[in-house]
């Protein structure tokens, strides 16, 4: 197939796409890929990084109050739709895909109006605003959480396939990147992630936590993100040489690690539960309050509700917080247990091929 793909913004919006590209590449079923974002969002270094054909588009999202900006963005949009026209008349794709961020509405609209086949991927609880507005024109709305489901009106065209970062990593197996740190391959490792950037209430807890963490039969793997790396490093001190704590910036494989993984505390975004669930891995989540529709503290509800993970809001987020909740799943190893196997039940390890088989019936139902 020619497949052009769109989404952007967050790492959550763009991860997915390229897990679908990957496996459509296994399966011997791309013939060409176009991928479309914006020149300024996180999507224009990752996915030129991963080798993907990419072209943008200049648009912005609406402000949720009332102002001149507003304006600005309606003209944008309007301009977008006749570069997003350009793009699919030169490309001639057999299928348009969007995995959310503003940055797809155009593409997507656009392709429906053509009458090229369309669909889009919902990977959190909340449908964003760019895949509502989709909804009304596309053939097919794939999601991942049952909640998402409701709030699109056109039952029809919804199909649960699951997050395709899921697959991406399902069939991971440990490599013994763990010894590679200084840790050892023989002990039930915590890892604590707050993202590339790092997230400063998580890194604050997590350094309060370690002189216990220090004395613990477990050991700890904390990334703090790169622009933090100093300041935990100087206010750790000497409690850095412990052997049972590894303290790193970032790690560019850090999905490859999570095999090695006994509990991960961090975030709730689309891609981290992706994960989670499909390698078993018990979570400890402390939900971003600084997202729209607060769609993380939701995602992690679910998680929570099927006993694959703990809750810890950032209100109560500190020191002892954070170690009690890790001793309550790192040493009760029936606790771990269950909940590994809750996270496994959750899990979509054929995601992507899902969502392929959705594409496939589209292109050979307009063929």
């Amino acid at each position: 197939m020619r497949l052009m793909i769109s989404g952007g913004g967050t790492g959550g919006h763009i991860y997915p796409a390229l897990a679908l590209i990957q496996r459509l590449q296994e399966r011997h079923l791309l013939d060409e890929v176009l991928y479309v974002g914006t020149a300024n969002g996180l999507e224009a270094s990752i996915v030129t990084k991963a080798g993907i054909p990419f072209e943008t588009i200049e648009i912005q999202g609406f402000r949720r109050k009332l102002t001149l900006d507003n304006f600005q963005t309606i003209t944008k949009f309007r301009r977008s739709l006749s570069r997003a026209k350009a793009l699919i008349k030169e490309f001639q794709p057999d299928i348009v895909v969007g995995t959310g961020g503003y940055v797809c509405a155009p593409v997507v609209y656009v392709a429906s109006r053509m009458h090229i086949p369309t669909v889009i991927h919902e990977q959190n609880s909340i449908a964003g605003l760019s895949n509502k507005f989709l909804g009304h024109y596309v053939d097919r709305i794939a999601y991942v959480f049952p909640e998402a489901a409701h709030q699109f009106s056109e039952k029809k065209k919804l199909v649960k396939t699951g997050n395709p970062r899921a697959q991406a990593v399902a069939n991971l197996q440990p490599q013994g990147l763990l010894a590679g740190l200084g840790l050892r391959t023989d002990l039930q490792t915590l890892l604590i992630v707050g993202g590339s950037r790092g997230a400063e209430p998580l890194n604050k807890a997590a350094v309060a936590a370690i002189p216990e963490f220090s004395e613990k039969s477990y050991q700890l793997l904390f990334v703090t993100g790169r622009a933090l790396f100093n300041d935990v490093n100087d206010q750790v001190g000497p409690l850095t040489e412990k052997t049972n704590i590894k303290i790193v910036p970032y790690l560019d494989n850090l999905s490859d690690i999570l095999p090695e993984i006994s509990v991960l505390c961090g975030r709730s975004g689309a891609t981290t539960l992706a994960e989670v669930t499909a390698l078993g891995i018990p979570s400890i989540l402390v939900p971003s309050p600084y997202v729209t529709h607060d769609h993380q503290n939701h995602n992690a509800s679910y998680l929570v509700d099927q006993q694959a993970a703990l809750l810890l809001p950032e209100v109560e987020l500190n020191g002892r917080s954070l170690v009690a909740t890790a001793d309550h799943i790192l040493l009760d190893s029936e606790e771990w247990q269950q909940m590994h196997q809750a996270a496994l039940r959750m899990a979509t390890p054929d995601a992507a091929d899902r969502l392929i088989e959705v594409m496939l019936d589209l292109i050979s139902a307009k063929r």
